[in-house]
């Protein structure tokens, strides 16, 4: 039998995990009689938690609505949720700050081990652009492997894992992340969550950079082999993890020649658009695609800078009937003189 502390706080936690309970329902979980429990409630009354009871045979003990809201019970994997789901919650438009003041304040309470775990993914981690838009698609993480892949990046220790893509999935399809349900080893660098997704950045054992969904990953024995890191920049884990997810389903690719700097491309494009790569001072090359060639003659043409395009055929073709349909347009118009 748990002491009264122990078996109080585990009461409470009990309240919590659901609407309501009967009084022999809560006695049985907890091993002991429904007047110890009846005692219970009113030592946690005493205390300041409204508990409210109905009688009569569908009699139940409910949690009540205070003036201030109790001291929740949380398991490790739920603080540890609650902590890394708060971290996210601090790019979202007129939340930022309480979700950081809520956050600071779970941290301080946190044993020494959740600590450790959280401060691992608050570093381990980056958000996307848009990260505000719900999905309701995106699927559910185990935060326990959230907090083992995060161990690896702060650790500097190798990743071994297995990876299955479902099939008929369009995402990855033609990325640089093929299925592979043999262990992968990888370096591990950053966790980067956009659109409710989660992707880790690593470098496979050619040392190529690569993008991995996080929910496709089955994690393997840990390693314990540390490698040697050799990063990216800080800032661009995101603009990778952007380019790899959207080029892998593009329909559509080309290499765009710009007449300008690459800096001055990179100012006018969002990281998901494409690849910039400098030819010289005054050119470089745009290397871009979309689901349709309507699409990338629209970035194209927002960029407001002179370009040549040799293909892909189909997109010369498109851009030569467009641009003909413009010049038809104005064809009626009286020039200024």
């Amino acid at each position: 039998m748990l002491e009264t502390s122990q078996r109080l706080l585990a009461l409470l936690g009990l309240l919590q995990t659901r609407p309501a309970w009967t009084g022999s329902e809560l006695a049985e979980r907890l091993e002991v009689s429904t007047r110890t429990i009846r005692n219970d409630i009113d030592r946690l009354r005493e205390l300041g938690y409204p508990v409210d009871a109905t009688r009569g045979p569908a009699g139940h003990y409910q949690l009540g609505i205070g003036a201030k809201l109790p001291p929740l019970l949380l398991d490790d994997e739920e603080a540890v949720a609650v902590a890394v789901g708060l971290r996210t919650g601090a790019g979202v438009v007129g939340m930022a700050e309480s979700s950081v003041r809520a956050l600071t304040k779970l941290e301080q309470v946190l044993p020494h081990r959740l600590q450790r775990q959280v401060d691992a993914i608050n570093k381990a981690m980056e958000k996307g652009p848009d990260n505000t838009r719900s999905n309701v698609d995106a699927p559910e993480i185990d935060t326990a492997v959230l907090s083992t892949i995060a161990a690896c990046i702060r650790d500097e220790h190798y990743l071994r894992f297995e990876y299955v893509v479902p099939a008929g999935d369009s995402l990855y399809k033609a990325g640089s992340s093929a299925t592979q349900e043999l262990p992968i080893l990888v370096e591990p660098y950053r966790l980067v969550s956009w659109h409710g997704y989660w992707h880790l950045v690593a470098r496979d054992e050619q040392g190529s950079w690569r993008t991995y969904r996080v929910d496709w990953m089955s994690l393997r024995m840990a390693t314990g082999r540390r490698y040697k890191p050799r990063p990216m920049e800080d800032a661009a884990y995101t603009d990778f993890v952007l380019r790899d997810v959207a080029s892998a389903g593009w329909k559509v690719h080309a290499r765009i020649t710009v007449d300008a700097p690459a800096q001055e491309v990179l100012s006018r494009i969002h990281a998901a658009v494409g690849i910039v790569e400098s030819v010289d001072d005054n050119t470089c090359v745009l290397v871009t695609g979309a689901d349709s060639l309507e699409t990338v003659a629209v970035y194209i043409g927002m960029l407001g800078l002179d370009f040549h395009v040799d293909g892909p055929p189909a997109l010369v073709t498109h851009l030569e009937t467009i641009g003909n349909r413009y010049l038809r347009a104005i064809e009626a118009v009286p020039k200024n003189g």
